[in-house]
C-alpha cells in the first residue's frame, strides 16, 4: 500500500489573490492623499513650463532703471456727483477737508488743512456768490441737527476732532442738492 501525502492546493497564479476590504480612510486621510496627487501634478506642471519657456531669451533687469523714488502726482480728481453747483461745491468741499485734512480757528492752518468754511472758499473758486450760497446751505444743515449755531466758522472751532464737521458736510452735500441748488 501506499501512503499518499494529502495535496495541498495551490492558488492559480492566473487568478489575483483575494483582497481584504480596506476601512474607508477618514476625511483627513482622503485630503492627505488629494494634497500629495495635487503637490505631484503640480511639480510636474513646473518642470514642464520650465523646459517649456527655456529657449525664450530674456534679458537681466538693470536694477538702476528701476524707478525707486516716490512719484509726487495728485490722485485724479473725482468726477461731480451733483449737477447743482451749490451741491457740486460742497461735495468738492468735502473731498478736500478728507484728503487735505480739516483745521480749527483759521481758514488755512501751515500745513494746508482747512476749516470748512476755507474748503468751500477755494471750492468756490472766488465766486463770492457760490461760496455763501453754499455756506448757507450748510449752515441750514448744521441748524437742523444741533438746533440755534451763531456762523459756519463758529461751529467748526467748536469741535476738536474732524468727524462732525465732514458729516455736516457731507449732509450740506445732499441737502443742497435736494433743494435743487
Amino acid at each position: 500500500m501506499s501512503t499518499r501525502l494529502p495535496s495541498l492546493a495551490r492558488p492559480d497564479p492566473t487568478t489575483p489573490a483575494p483582497v481584504a476590504a480596506a476601512p474607508p480612510l477618514s476625511l483627513e486621510e482622503r485630503l492627505a492623499l488629494v494634497n500629495a496627487a495635487m503637490t505631484a501634478r503640480l511639480d510636474e506642471a513646473a518642470v514642464a513650463y520650465e523646459v517649456n519657456t527655456a529657449h525664450i531669451d530674456t534679458e537681466p533687469v538693470d536694477l538702476a532703471d528701476v524707478v525707486t523714488g516716490s512719484i509726487d502726482t495728485p490722485p485724479a480728481a473725482a468726477p461731480d456727483l451733483y449737477q447743482t453747483p451749490v451741491a457740486a461745491v460742497l461735495q468738492r468741499a468735502h473731498r478736500r477737508l478728507v484728503s487735505g485734512g480739516w483745521c480749527t480757528n483759521t481758514l488755512v492752518d501751515a500745513d494746508g488743512a482747512r476749516c470748512m468754511l476755507g474748503a468751500i472758499r477755494i471750492e468756490a473758486g472766488g465766486d463770492r456768490r457760490l461760496e455763501s450760497d453754499a455756506a448757507s446751505v450748510l449752515l441750514d444743515a448744521i441748524r437742523r441737527q444741533f438746533g440755534d449755531v451763531d456762523s459756519v466758522p463758529s461751529f467748526n472751532d467748536a469741535h476738536g476732532t474732524a468727524r462732525v464737521p465732514l458729516r455736516m458736510v457731507d449732509q450740506a452735500v445732499g441737502l443742497a442738492d435736494a433743494r435743487g441748488l
